[in-house]
């Protein structure tokens, strides 16, 4: 048996390189809470949950409740009863869907390591490297231009534009100058954040095209409660939409798919709950045809990496946007993923490849 003995949390932060800017929020230090789940057999797994208030709702201080509350009923269970620690993880509490993600990213990293797995491998092992795109933070026109730029000079070849702040008229001159500077060789994704409403967007979305300015889709466009809105914008043009905050639950994506109000689904572990979550919302969009991208909050390589480790083993996931650790000024996390540029690797360790010792050492703050 492997029995989880002691549930931990430790706070985090790190600074980044260039503040973070989005129609919801601007991020300067990447905060989140790490989970440390120690088995009576001496095994550790790791989890993070970010605090990202404007998403998921959730705070330092209330991530570290939860994981407290969910620890409580999870202390003496056999992680190889893998359905009965996760119905308990989920009946634990309403809501608080970071901490359950960190909690879970734990507990797959424990269970890959008993199985002697990498958790990619241990999870289906359909992909053992992929390749990420790049984030353009939302500024003005040329400020946006000038960065991405940069990261097609760094060797990103698609690029996720921020915006959704100011007027349409704006956002469409953010993305011309960026065209303007980059080409079309580059694939360029754009992300409203919710900052649209449905009839704006339709027309933004249709100048855009109208311009040729060759966008590979456009993801939330509308409040994440507006599915209705969300369905009008796709039904009224050519551009791929994709849901992303509109989604948390497998309930959530069952509705958006059965109303086809989305062409697209951005499956978010922070969000979904965690991985035992995220492949039922998967699993779903791939019954109905949809195509799914997986994604990640401002997050160290830890929850990135378990993203990313659950993103490659699902051949109905095809977009992957895992660049927040790149934008921090320290890596803090040994193991989990490597990067050579865009692209990502996987180490052959079991679970998430954590040196467990110095990854404490860093988090208790003791000398290595």
């Amino acid at each position: 048996m492997t029995i989880i003995k002691s549930i931990t949390s430790y706070r985090t932060a790190v600074p980044l390189k260039k503040p973070f800017k989005t129609a919801l929020r601007t991020v300067t230090v990447a905060e989140a809470v790490v989970v440390h789940i120690l088995t009576e057999d001496g095994r550790s797994g790791f989890g993070e949950a970010p605090p990202t208030h404007v998403i998921t709702g959730d705070s330092l201080e209330s991530i570290e409740f939860a994981v407290e509350l969910i620890g409580a009923a999870l202390i003496g269970q056999d992680i190889r009863r893998r359905e009965v620690v996760f119905q308990k993880l989920h009946a634990a509490m309403i809501g608080n869907t970071s901490a359950k993600a960190a909690i879970d990213m734990a507990l797959y990293d424990l269970m890959a390591q008993v199985a002697d797995m990498p958790l990619v491998d241990f999870l289906g092992g359909y992909r053992r490297e992929l390749e990420t795109d790049f984030t353009v933070s939302v500024n003005s026109p040329e400020e946006m231009a000038d960065d991405a730029a940069g990261y097609i000079e760094d060797g990103f070849d698609v690029l996720k534009i921020k915006v959704g702040i100011g007027s349409v008229e704006e956002d469409i001159r953010r993305i011309k100058a960026i065209r303007e500077r980059v080409g079309y060789d580059v694939l360029l994704r754009l992300d409203a954040n919710q900052g649209w409403e449905a009839k704006s967007a339709v027309r933004a979305i249709r100048r855009m095209e109208d311009a040729g300015l060759a966008i590979e889709l456009i993801e939330q466009p509308v409040h994440a409660k507006d599915i209705e809105g969300l369905k009008f914008v796709t039904d009224n043009t050519m551009t791929d939409i994709m849901a992303d905050e509109s989604i948390f639950s497998p309930k959530d994506a069952l509705r958006v798919l059965q109303l086809r109000a989305a062409d697209l689904i951005n499956i978010k572990l922070m969000k979904a709950g965690g991985i035992h979550q995220a492949l039922k919302i998967n699993t779903l969009a791939e019954a109905y045809g949809v195509h799914c991208m997986t994604g990640s909050m401002i997050e160290t390589k830890l929850g990135v990496g378990a993203a990313a480790h659950f993103a490659a083993c699902q051949p109905n996931i095809t977009r992957f946007d895992f660049d927040p650790p790149l934008m921090l000024k320290e890596d803090i996390v040994p193991g989990v993923i490597e990067y050579d540029g865009k692209t990502i690797r996987f180490p052959e360790k079991s679970g998430l490849g954590i040196d467990s010792d110095l990854f404490l050492k860093r988090l208790t703050g003791r000398s290595e």
